[in-house]
């Protein structure tokens, strides 16, 4: 196997995820006391997280939404505990309201991750652009409930590309900083099991916009899926993980700003082993010059 030697040498920012939310498809009602929460944000850091995604409302497909209070009420105090902890890592606030994202701003989180790309809450942009942080802005086509009957594409990667572009002309119009965004290609949303390895495959549909692009893979149906096609629901969290982990490391040829995961430290082991042979190639390759000379 010859080894592509120009593939970008930066590694992903890691973005921890911890749902404080009794119902989210992967980790529902393990983290929704604060001393839980507060305890695995301790352990995502200590796995190398650099970021941790506090959510308060789940995103999975047929999904209820809750009201701003209830998502306020599960996660400001949560935001609020590790920020006093200064554990080391940022704080992200995974939230479709700009009113939860305003009071997880003031309670210590410095970016927004949106996974509707402002189009849930039209006043997200302006709160972002009023704070001055990192908003993370996903392509996004409807709520949980209707998301898998918007499933429609003629190129899937084109088209996400350019619903993402057009999310990001209205950041800025609103006066969000073009530094301060991220773009998300939104995996699993309004996207079926086919789509979302065709999204993968061409990301660089993505990257064509000029911006830090984080993936969130983890641990989604679709990854489920290419382990067991007849029963994706039977695979579990410890193979989804290595998976996820693999795909990765997979994607590190690519010019990725972060990863947003479950199990840190599975993907911080894929990103060092990537870094690994990074470096063992350009010690082959220093090697090689200084023999030719």
């Amino acid at each position: 196997m010859k080894y592509d030697s120009s593939a970008p040498k930066v590694k992903p920012q890691v973005m921890g995820v911890l749902n404080v939310t009794p119902d989210s498809f992967s980790d529902g009602n393990q983290y929704n006391s604060l001393e839980s929460a507060v305890d695995h944000a301790k352990l995502l850091v200590l796995a190398g997280a650099q970021i941790i995604d506090i959510g308060g409302e789940s995103t999975r497909p047929g999904a209820t939404r809750i009201t701003p209070e209830e998502e306020q009420a599960r996660i400001l105090p949560v935001v609020q505990a590790i920020s006093d902890l200064k554990l080391g890592a940022q704080i992200s606030i995974d939230t479709m309201n700009a009113s939860t994202a305003e009071l997880a701003i003031a309670a210590g989180a410095g970016i927004i991750n949106d996974v509707s790309g402002g189009l849930a809450d039209e006043n997200m942009f302006a709160v972002a652009a009023k704070h001055e942080v990192v908003i993370v802005i996903s392509h996004w086509r409807g709520h949980s409930d209707i998301m898998n009957t918007l499933a429609s594409y003629q190129n899937v990667a084109e088209e996400v590309a350019q619903e993402l572009q057009a999310r990001v002309a209205a950041a800025i119009a609103a006066g969000v900083k073009r530094e301060n965004i991220i773009v998300d290609p939104g995996l699993g949303f309004a996207k079926d099991m086919k789509q979302n390895w065709q999204l993968v495959a061409r990301l660089d549909e993505i990257e064509k916009l000029g911006l830090p692009v984080l993936v969130g893979a983890s641990r989604k149906r679709f990854i489920a899926g290419a382990l067991d096609e007849e029963e994706p629901n039977s695979v579990s969290h410890e193979r989804r993980d290595v998976a996820t982990a693999v795909l990765t490391a997979l994607l590190m040829q690519r010019k990725l700003w972060g990863v947003r995961v479950h199990n840190v430290l599975a993907t911080v082991d894929a990103i060092n082993i990537v870094g690994a042979l990074h470096e063992g190639s350009s010690d082959a390759e220093n090697s090689s010059t200084k023999r030719q000379n």
